[in-house]
């Protein structure tokens, strides 16, 4: 499907449905490489929510009682589905998020990994058993689905982060709401249709699309039992304390100021590579992005210098044409809000060793790489989440206070190091506090089968997304004591 100078019609999806905005307000979506208006997204009302939970609560008590193996052959189905649209899917993402086809494609890689992970879900719904727990006594477990469950997700991943939540919920058996972003609804529209072909029951799955309202509408409404969440920090607690504060379980990944740990004799010539994608990757817009580098002994100037070098030499522009390496971040409202970090780092006193400031490009929300040398915990730009193509250098005598730094941050996301000394890598993982861990990788991505682990202000509730935390977070025990008093053997 060709998606440049096209434009989309935004719809939600209730009962099987696709509805139209009904003269609702609306939010612009734009193509970031340009700046072109490519659809508008409906702001959705309590009443629109109310609609897909009354349809998600009718189809909830045949599709929890299907068998988990045939939910699990719509999964089987849906990933064919991907496959085979796998191209059409990434091409959205890059269309409407602006990242290039590289990591839109490792994108819809990812969330096709979670659906392979949820096709298993027979042997993940399992429960327990011990017989004889007392004299003629047993007990066992069975695992249950919870009923109407809801995401709330992000513009970064518009394709992927639906798809961490959605397979593993609706396997379990339960019934699900999507409010994808109003700025990338179009990935959530396809993923959809692609249910519906594999023949998803109609009210399963459905989309209601929206800003402020649609998201505290979810929040308030009591058919919803459990919410998954996934943006900033503020927004994650506020969705955490109104969904817990309604008796729901909520998960609410939030945001991070991921450190990468630069030892005196880390192989710079493979660890270089590693800090620029992962800093600069995708605009810097992900919550897994290196945004501090932390510079140990002696290595500093070499590793500034490297770094420098290689961010100077990045290639800028559109996420559809293949080689640029720095694409667009979302709007330019948000460019105007990491252009301002800049110069707050500069006021606090960070040495601007790159700027990036000037749009490199004439059309669309480009900006260019950007280095801060000299940065301190003290510095709001060494412990604010800025969200864009922004390298903070922080400069530390050893290890110790590498990590002490680190663990100086209210998040605790990710961190990675680079080294080739084991016994370094071990105080490092045994002193650090952040969930995801790297070891000369630059982006510490857990595989679907694990979960994604932040801890500290990048998390708020008890069970994560994905991984087996994931079916348990879709899930609800009963647990059987069984005692027979008759006795066929003598009967």
């Amino acid at each position: 499907m060709q998606t440049e100078d096209r434009t989309f019609d935004v719809r939600n999806l209730i009962g099987g449905e696709w509805v139209g905005g009904n003269g609702r307000e609306t939010e612009p979506v734009y193509d970031p490489a340009t700046g072109r208006v490519v659809a508008e997204t409906p702001l959705s009302t309590r009443e629109d929510l109310d609609a897909a939970v009354r349809k998600a609560e009718a189809a909830f008590p045949g599709w929890a009682a299907t068998p988990v193996g045939e939910r699990a052959r719509v999964l089987f189905r849906f990933k064919m589905l991907l496959e085979e649209n796998f191209e059409e899917l990434r091409d959205l993402v890059t269309l409407e998020n602006g990242k290039d086809k590289k990591d839109a494609g490792g994108e819809v890689r990812r969330g096709i990994e979670v659906v392979e992970f949820a096709c298993g879900m027979p042997t993940l719904m399992m429960g327990e058993s011990v017989r004889d727990v007392a004299r003629g006594v047993d007990n066992v477990s069975y695992r249950y689905p919870l009923g109407v469950v809801a995401a709330i997700t992000p513009f970064n991943f518009p394709c992927m982060v639906p798809l961490w939540t959605l397979p593993v919920a609706i396997a379990a058996g339960n019934t699900y709401i999507l409010k994808p972003s109003e700025r990338t609804p179009l990935s959530a529209i396809r993923l959809g249709e692609l249910l519906s072909e594999a023949g998803l029951p109609e009210g399963v799955f459905s989309i209601v699309h929206g800003a402020h309202e649609a998201v505290n509408s979810i929040l308030e409404h009591p058919g919803i039992k459990a919410v998954s969440f996934v943006g900033s920090k503020p927004v994650a607690e506020h969705v955490y304390r109104g969904g817990t504060a309604t008796g729901k379980r909520v998960q609410a990944l939030a945001g991070a100021k991921n450190s990468m740990v630069v030892m005196p004799d880390a192989v710079l010539e493979e660890a270089v590579p590693n800090i620029i994608s992962s800093t600069y990757g995708n605009a810097g817009e992900r919550c897994l992005a290196g945004s501090v580098l932390v510079a140990v002994g002696d290595v500093g100037d070499e590793l500034v210098e490297r770094v420098k070098e290689a961010a100077s030499a990045m290639k800028v522009g559109p996420g559809s044409v293949e080689g640029n390496e720095l694409t667009p971040v979302i709007r330019d409202s948000h460019r105007e809000k990491v252009r301002e970090y800049v110069g707050i780092g500069e006021g606090e006193g960070a040495t601007l060793v790159l700027d990036g400031r000037e749009p490199p490009l004439d059309e669309g929300f480009f900006m260019g790489p950007t280095i801060l040398d000299n940065v301190t915990g003290e510095m709001r730009v060494g412990r604010e989440e800025i969200f864009g193509p922004v390298l903070s250098v922080v400069r530390v005598k050893n290890l110790e206070e590498a990590v002490e730094f680190t663990n100086g941050s209210s998040f605790g996301n990710a961190c990675s190091i680079f080294t080739e000394n084991g016994a370094a890598v071990r105080y490092w993982r045994e002193n650090v506090e952040a969930g995801m861990l790297g070891v000369n990788i630059g982006v510490a991505a857990p595989m679907a089968f694990f979960p994604f682990n932040g801890i500290k202000d990048s998390f708020f509730g008890d069970l994560h997304a994905t991984g087996k935390d994931g079916v348990r977070f879709f899930t609800e025990n009963k647990v059987e004591i069984t005692r027979w008093y008759s006795n066929p053997a003598t009967s």
